[in-house]
């Protein structure tokens, strides 16, 4: 691309945005202290967690993106970011952090420089807001890249860091966006000029990401199921499953998208899920569903993450179901792309199977996060603990949520140990470079200083001994 194309395309803006925060984050370093970073972090936390802005950035989220409701995203937007500062509260992400004489090695925490996030239009505030407190923690700079749909809550959300920024005397170009309109071209720009690029979003958004020759972390699809079996408290995990399938309209990675009831309790499972407000929709009638949820193809924007009435007429099932359904639970068999309900659905639509034993709930759950989902998430209702571990010795998954709603579970709670988090790493089976939820640890490095130290080398018959006894010289 020669110099007038960057220009028409934006691409030159991008660059400059890029330097400017480059310049921005040297200078916070420099002046750097684990006070400085601090207060940086906690003054974008409270741009996103203060009431009056939180409402404001919550109204505008679902009136600019289409997607939620204003008062889960409200919510959202206080526990993801109060559940992320008390993480990181008391975190040394400056200076010296170790200093072992035994190895003569002493580490020093560094930031990386420029972050470029790529965050999408299901969580346009929380998600970079969590980017970009993390990012300020480690003293870097951030420049933000969101969906198109986005770009107005972000705006917004970086006027309020800016706000704040202005009361502590930091540098705005510390925290940036790219401006609208956003392209592909500007996204592959930032992604090439930052340090490390952390990328929440579409797969193709993440294969870009992975393949744009910059260090990323990136983090793959979900298509959340659970497991259901015959010890379950199933009032416990119907209520929990509503919950959790409805909040902010099944806009999140981790609300449930199918659940594998064992045979034993299907059916007092269903008439508990019903008494929620779930409404069964039998194999016979799931054609209907499918055909006007993926008209062309592709998720219907009239259907997804949008409140129930709304829809259930998009569905043309308005006074077809009981009044106060709340979501849709569609007996299904099917799983694989020729069967569309196996995969996400980011609806108030739940695929139900039915499985003749807990084994056979194994293997269908096997064979659904193999086709689409696999790495990041799965979830059980169980009395049996042992079941939950082999889940997690068997399944191609990173977490096993258990006897939890599964959206509040998987990205951090206040009642499980998970790292607050809205984007999780799904290691090899979801394609990923970390396993983990993403948190601070992914905008730090570190810089050893390494001092001789007292010859430590085995012998041979130290580290063979077993194997030569086992297996000979």
């Amino acid at each position: 691309m020669n110099a007038q194309d960057a220009l028409a395309s934006g691409t030159a803006e991008v660059e400059q945005i890029v330097v400017r925060a480059r310049t921005a984050q040297q200078e916070f370093e420099a002046k750097g202290s684990q006070a400085l970073y601090d207060k940086a972090a906690l003054a974008a936390g409270w741009a996103i967690m203060e009431p009056a802005r939180n409402r404001a950035l919550a109204e505008l989220a679902v009136e600019t993106t289409g997607l939620g409701n204003v008062a889960d995203k409200i919510t959202k937007n206080h526990r993801k970011t109060l559940g992320l500062l008390r993480d990181i509260a008391g975190v040394r992400t400056h200076g010296i952090i170790s200093d072992d004489p035994e190895t003569g090695i002493t580490e020093i925490m560094r930031p990386i420089g420029v972050i470029g996030a790529v965050v999408p239009s299901t969580n346009p505030a929380a998600t970079p807001a969590n980017n970009i407190i993390n990012a300020l923690k480690g003293g870097n700079a951030i420049v933000v890249a969101p969906s198109p749909k986005g770009v107005a809550s972000c705006e917004l959300l970086l006027s309020y860091i800016h706000a704040e920024f202005a009361k502590l005397g930091l540098d705005p170009d510390l925290v940036q966006m790219i401006p609208a309109p956003g392209s592909k071209a500007k996204t592959q720009t930032l992604m090439e000029a930052a340090d490390r690029v952390i990328c929440t979003g579409s797969q193709n958004n993440v294969h870009r990401a992975q393949s744009c020759g910059t260090p990323a972390v990136a983090v793959g699809a979900g298509n959340v199921t659970v497991i259901v079996d015959e010890t379950a408290d199933l009032a416990d995990a119907a209520a929990k499953i509503t919950a959790s399938k409805c909040f902010d309209n099944a806009t999140s990675c981790s609300s449930e998208n199918a659940v594998v009831v064992v045979d034993a309790i299907y059916d007092q499972f269903i008439a508990a899920l019903a008494r929620e407000g779930g409404t069964l929709v039998p194999e016979a009638a799931s054609a209907g569903i499918i055909a006007k949820l993926w008209p062309d193809g592709h998720l219907n924007r009239k259907v997804i993450a949008q409140d129930a009435d709304r829809m259930l007429a998009a569905l043309d099932m308005a006074g077809k179901v009981p009044d106060g359904t709340r979501f849709l639970a569609v007996e299904t068999k099917g799983i694989g792309p020729e069967h569309p309900l196996s995969g996400e659905k980011l609806s108030r639509i739940l695929a139900v199977y039915r499985a003749a034993d807990y084994a056979d709930a194994k293997a269908i759950a096997t064979r659904i996060l193999t086709y689409q989902g696999a790495g990041h998430s799965i979830g059980i209702h169980t009395a049996r603990d042992e079941r939950a571990v082999q889940l997690g010795r068997d399944m191609p998954t990173c977490r096993v949520i258990v006897n939890q709603a599964h959206t509040f579970a998987t990205g951090g709670a206040f009642t499980n140990g998970m790292p607050f988090s809205l984007s999780m790493g799904c290691g090899s089976w979801g394609g990923n470079s970390i396993d983990t939820n993403l948190n601070w640890r992914h905008f730090v490095q570190t810089t050893k200083i390494v001092r001789e130290i007292p010859a430590r080398e085995p012998a041979l018959a130290d580290i063979f001994a077993s194997y030569w006894a086992e297996a000979g010289q």
